[in-house]
């Protein structure tokens, strides 16, 4: 089931940046002259905010799986010593 969970906020992550990919192209918003609806800044805001909040539950997700980085090592532990008084 955990891998499951990755694919799945990869693919989510990734599919609202094709939506604002599309706002660029249909004409929403045009970078020169610089031109803009606001339907196409509040649609691009939220995509961006979708897309956003999945790709950063994908990267914590591979980072508990060490996909990334170190993966976290457990400091060897001792056995308490007995003092004597």
């Amino acid at each position: 089931m955990r891998p499951m969970i990755l694919v799945l906020s990869l693919v989510l992550g990734v599919v609202p940046l094709f939506g604002v990919v599309w706002i660029f192209v249909s004409g929403m918003i045009i970078l020169s002259p610089f031109s803009v609806t606001m339907d196409g800044l509040f649609m691009t805001l939220i995509l961006l905010t979708l897309s956003a909040c999945f790709l950063l539950n994908a990267f914590w997700e591979m980072r508990d799986r060490g996909m990334l980085g170190k993966k976290k090592e457990s400091a060897p532990t001792k056995a308490p010593t007995a003092k004597a008084s």
